[in-house]
């Protein structure tokens, strides 16, 4: 193993002695002097789902007054491939009205989480989400995290089968740890602590989280590529003959590391069973485990891992771990990565809708009621609820005979009109969360971005772009939660107010861009793209895209 033990980072030390992920989560939950956890438990709770965090508008009045920081924390549900029921998501409704901000948000990968939520109230919204067979268990810390899926039943008619695969690896990379029963479910504490032994991630788990995704070509909603494990259905005649397996992906970086970077995923080869898949997946995790960075966590994805080992010997590693070799690489061809908005029939012949909604947020403001819209239509049990990685929500499994009781909802709250009249670029824009809850933001993204392309839509509209299906996205730093590094157009940001300008990413998602400008405020923005739009739309070639031209033109 190449991991110095003497050398190991302060949450390497707090994993290994946290009891299994207990620590001291209980004493910290009881201590009312406080809205914060013990400093360890912060570490620990992201494991069982939770982050720590403080209302960063209210931080400098709050100091001033000498008063502690406004302490909330976030819970993300771990859902493999994004789905609820019409009850599940009644209950997560009203979950939300009563412990959160009431804001429901849908995630980049694929399932919700609440913000805002106070410490008193933690016990009780993981309690509340357990009577509906919900859980956060795994959706953070050091461990594989929500298992992502193409989302969409019509895009294939295998689609049901290989969304079961989420599900299969979500549960194959669990940590067996009972500590979350413990804590947030007063389960009796274990007398054998044997009986929860985990061969997978011992008592150290993964140096860093883990993600995994499933792509369906020609479609590729998921970022397949952008994940430390991408599987890559292959289907022929309407069979799923199994499965290329892609390894290395990650699209965390550091402001003036150059150490750190973005990767996409190298295809390794092709697995034809879902034995082989399975356990492929579960060998790729153990050399994570086993050869990870565990002193510097900036080089502790399983991107650097591959890159230190070189892919050939990665390869061999897996070969021997798993007892079989890969077979060779089947082709496959993406050609879509957007959502298709509106109605489609799948092959059941059921109806879907997908919903427009911006950056993730479902709640009602002054344009369109959409959280009370979706509460009507769980309410009538007519549709399930499908979250995209593209962070919008799709009323799936719709019977025919339904479909009018839909649409009429639809309409009457006016989420029709909403979806129809977003423009072309909006409706593919992504943004992370950032201010004013993520502790890790130096600028706006969720709040800031429908400002900009309402902004930015009028100088689309010039250069007669408005159809133009550019894909553009933002982050609040360089982490990389919306995946700015495989957009067309992406927008990092370096302090409040400025953004690094990315670009040259293809609209598929085999492509990283490459940094542009620098700390660019939004004039700066404005007048680099209208710029960069006007030669687009004058010189470009027939079906060339906004990515491929930059590459051609050698604008980075």
């Amino acid at each position: 193993m190449s991991t110095n033990q003497n050398n190991l980072s302060p949450v390497e030390r707090i994993k290994q002695n946290s009891d299994a992920l207990r620590g001291t989560l209980k004493k910290s939950l009881q201590d009312n002097a406080t809205g914060a956890l013990r400093e360890d438990d912060q570490s620990l709770m992201k494991f069982h789902g939770m982050y720590q965090q403080d209302d960063r508008d209210r931080r400098e009045e709050r100091s001033a007054k000498k008063l502690e920081w406004l302490y909330s924390y976030m819970i993300r549900l771990r859902l493999p491939g994004g789905f609820l029921n019409a009850e599940q998501w009644k209950a997560l409704h009203h979950i939300a009205g009563d412990h959160s901000t009431g804001v429901i948000k849908i995630t980049t990968r694929q399932t919700v989480q609440l913000h805002g939520i106070l410490k008193s109230h933690v016990k009780p919204t993981i309690k509340a989400f357990n009577t509906m067979q919900l859980d956060s268990i795994a959706a953070c810390g050091d461990v594989n995290r929500n298992v992502v899926c193409n989302a969409h039943p019509r895009q294939s008619i295998l689609h049901e089968e290989i969304f079961r695969y989420a599900d299969r690896i979500s549960q194959l990379a669990l940590p067996k740890t009972r500590a979350y029963y413990e804590v947030w479910l007063d389960e009796q504490p274990i007398l054998n602590k044997e009986e929860e032994a985990d061969p997978l991630y011992q008592d150290r788990y993964l140096p860093r989280k883990f993600k995994i995704g499933i792509a369906i070509p020609p479609y590729n909603d998921v970022d397949v590529f952008s994940n430390d494990v991408g599987l890559i259905a292959i289907v022929e005649n309407d069979k799923l003959l199994g499965f290329n397996i892609a390894a290395g992906g990650g699209l965390s970086t550091t402001h003036g590391n150059p150490n750190t970077y973005a990767r996409m995923a190298t295809v390794l080869g092709f697995t034809d069973t879902e034995e082989k898949t399975l356990k492929a997946v579960y060998e790729i995790i153990t050399i994570q485990r086993d050869f990870g960075n565990r002193s510097d966590r900036k080089q502790a994805r399983l991107k650097y891992t591959i890159d230190k080992m070189g892919v050939p010997e990665f390869k061999a590693e897996l070969e021997k771990r798993c007892g079989f070799e890969l077979e060779a690489a089947r082709s496959f061809v993406f050609t879509q990565r957007r959502d298709d908005y509106g109605w489609y029939q799948d092959h059941k012949g059921n109806w879907n809708y997908t919903v427009f909604t911006e950056n993730g947020r479902v709640l009602d403001d002054d344009k369109v009621a959409l959280k009370t819209a979706l509460l009507e239509v769980a309410k009538a049990g007519a549709a399930n609820f499908r979250f995209t990685c593209n962070q919008n929500v799709i009323l799936s499994d719709i019977q025919p005979e339904r479909r009018q009781q839909v649409e009429e909802l639809l309409q009457q709250f006016g989420i029709i009109t909403h979806t129809d009249e977003a423009g072309a670029v909006r409706k593919s824009a992504i943004a992370c969360v950032a201010f004013n809850t993520c502790p890790l933001a130096l600028a706006e993204a969720q709040r800031y971005l429908p400002v900009l392309i309402s902004k930015l839509e009028p100088v689309l509209a010039k250069h007669g772009l408005s159809e133009d299906e550019i894909s553009l996205r933002m982050t609040g730093c360089p982490n990389g939660c919306g995946r700015p590094y495989a957009a067309e157009i992406g927008l990092i940001g370096t302090a409040y107010g400025l953004y690094n300008l990315h670009l040259g990413g293809d609209r598929f998602g085999y492509r990283l861009n490459k940094k542009y400008k620098e700390n660019l405020d939004e004039p700066a923005i404005l007048q680099e793209l209208d710029t960069l739009f006007g030669q687009y739309s004058q010189q470009r070639n027939t079906g060339e895209t906004f990515g491929d031209f930059a590459i051609r033109n050698n604008w980075v």
